[in-house]
């Protein structure tokens, strides 16, 4: 292989005269264009408001209530929900959020908050790394295209894991191409890749190592650097740092903890990888659409770019590429996406944020493509791209035009756990939303074809996606938090503050961490018919429960004379003794 280059190959005797400006400037320049993107992006992740809607189940629910029991005991290293041990999940975003928490208090906007900062941190990394090695402009592009599509923008408003992972393993793969590629040696940065690698691993267990190491290790043996890494990269005192930031939590959890810990870490690892877990599996074919929807319009895209990217693998094998800096870039892009998805979609437990990671770098790669699309008169890849665009534009767009008539056809299985639903008339709303997806698509295409006017079909994406986030922001997500999810938390608020210590809130029904958040306190979740339920009634103290109020029929004998406190959004709920 020829020697990489450098992001900034000029020679030296044109620069040295006028070093001092050209870094301020590039400074200066860097600073304003990512105050101006992180403005923007801002704009999106904390508003519409935050803390508007209430915590969905169940993973909002669980990170949230398992950060607030931290605050509340003081136990910084062994997390719990409802006040038993999580095992499922390290503890740094919950030492996040807590730490949210004290700023903020605790609440919706509070613990979303280290989601939105770490998507203003990825847009900035993004930005940063590829202003270095390809320029402001496609810098600009890759930052909006990582911004502007339905899967950042739920995921980064959400308390979730995901988006403080992400951070670290892109953190990680950027920071280990900038140092391989890199004329002069540059072991802080293969430094920086491992302690990203183990904050990956204190967000999320061994996946944060995972991630970056599956685009690293194709990219090494396909270029054939794997002496060029371990000359420069030190791998071994990379694990040495790894473990420095990662091993300390997990041997107290061991020490703590033992076997029980051991287990379950093995049952949210490689049980989660070989056997579907609380019913999230899927065929082969899962993460498809979830990529083609989820990261639309840009992955539209993505399918010929992959493509074009197999046949320089081919090169690169051969010892045939045309080596570049961009070429080298692509290269190592590709075989990142290609390979988390293989990674995903091989786990037998699938869900539709596990792909995030691969965000960052499809972004940057549409942003390479869209370089030479503006440029090239018959750009490779054009027609395929514009049909796959309008296949799944029309999909999505027809698709949500039908969410009316799917609502009333299934309003019967939706109202057995959201009572509330039967109140709902979804209306002209997701007809509309269908429409900006089908005129929005409609006109990208129409300026990707256009010789003149080929710039304009990111505007017409980007805005599209806008658009579209603010209908369904202001207007459907209230009508979700009002029917849905807000009514159970507010019996569950109500409960709280009138229960004492030794009482005890009993929720029947499908398992609802949130319940704990709203009520600060432990909730027993039983069914109806379950064996401890006697227990619970028999037990001292006043009692509380929460019931959907169609099921306050089937209700036990001895909870016959409980009273209701309060009916409200299709939920009940009653007391074992009068609050007056």
């Amino acid at each position: 292989m020829d020697r990489p280059l450098s992001p900034n190959s000029a020679p030296a005797s044109s620069r040295s005269s006028s070093i001092t400006q050209s870094s301020l400037f590039h400074v200066v320049g860097v600073l304003l264009v990512a105050a101006w993107l992180l403005g923007v992006g801002g704009g999106w992740l904390f508003g519409p408001d935050l803390g508007a809607l209430g915590l969905t189940d169940r993973d909002e629910g669980s990170n949230a209530e398992a950060a607030r029991e931290m605050l509340e005991t003081g136990d910084w290293i062994s997390p719990t929900l409802n006040y038993e041990p999580r095992y499922a999940k390290p503890a740094f975003v919950y030492w996040l959020i807590s730490g949210a928490y004290i700023l903020f208090g605790i609440n919706e906007f509070a613990a979303r908050f280290p989601s939105a900062v770490s998507g203003l941190c990825l847009l900035f990394l993004q930005y940063v790394f590829v202003r270095t090695w390809v320029g402001s402009k496609v810098a600009v592009w890759s930052s909006f295209m990582l911004l502007l599509n339905l899967e950042f923008l739920g995921i980064n408003r959400m308390v979730l894991t995901d988006p403080e992972l992400v951070v670290f393993t892109t953190l990680a793969g950027y920071s280990f191409w900038h140092a391989l590629q890199h004329e002069h040696k540059q072991w802080s940065w293969f430094a920086v890749c491992y302690l990203a690698m183990g904050l990956g691993m204190l967000v999320k267990g061994p996946v944060g190592i995972i991630i970056p190491l599956v685009g690293i290790i194709p990219y090494l043996t396909l270029t054939r650097q794997w002496s060029r890494f371990w000359q420069k990269g030190f791998p071994l005192v990379g694990v040495l740092l790894v473990a420095a930031v990662a091993a300390p939590w997990y041997i107290m959890m061991f020490q703590i903890h033992g076997d029980a810990y051991w287990a379950a870490a093995q049952a949210n690892t490689t049980g989660r990888f070989m056997n579907p877990m609380e019913g999230h599996g899927g065929t082969i074919l899962f993460y498809l659409p979830v990529l083609l929807v989820g990261f639309f319009p840009w992955s539209a895209v993505l399918p010929s770019i992959l493509y074009q990217s197999f046949k320089q693998w081919k090169a690169y094998w051969k010892g045939q590429a045309v080596v570049s800096a961009e070429k080298n870039l692509e290269c190592f892009l590709s075989l990142w996406v290609v390979g988390l998805l293989v990674f995903f979609t091989l786990s037998a437990t699938r869900l539709p944020h596990y792909i995030y990671p691969l965000f960052p770098a499809a972004a940057l790669l549409v942003a390479l493509w869209w370089k030479r699309f503006l440029v090239e008169e018959s750009p490779i890849g054009l027609m395929s791209s514009t049909r796959i665009l309008i296949g799944v534009g029309y999909v999505l767009g027809i698709a949500l035009t039908f969410i009316p008539a799917v609502f009333h056809w299934f309003i019967k299985e939706i109202t057995k756990e959201f009572p509330a639903a039967v109140q709902v008339e979804p209306g002209w709303l997701p007809s509309i939303l269908g429409i900006i997806i089908v005129l929005g698509t409609m006109l990208m295409r129409h300026f990707m074809i256009s010789d003149s006017k080929r710039h304009l079909a990111s505007w017409v994406g980007s805005g599209m996606i806008t658009i579209f986030a603010v209908v369904a922001g202001y207007l459907a997500l209230p009508v979700y938090q009002q029917y849905f999810i807000g009514p159970p938390q507010k019996l569950a608020a109500i409960a709280g503050f009138n229960l004492g210590n030794n009482d005890q809130l009993i929720q029947f029904g499908r398992k609802r961490p949130s319940l704990s958040f709203y009520a600060k306190r432990k909730v027993y979740f039983l069914g109806l018919n379950d064996e401890d339920l006697p227990q619970h009634l028999s037990a001292p103290g006043r009692k509380m429960a929460i019931i959907q109020t169609p099921l306050r029929g089937q209700i036990p004998e001895a909870m016959s004379d409980w009273k209701v406190v309060l009916d409200h959004g299709g939920f009940s709920l009653l007391s074992s003794e009068s609050l007056l």
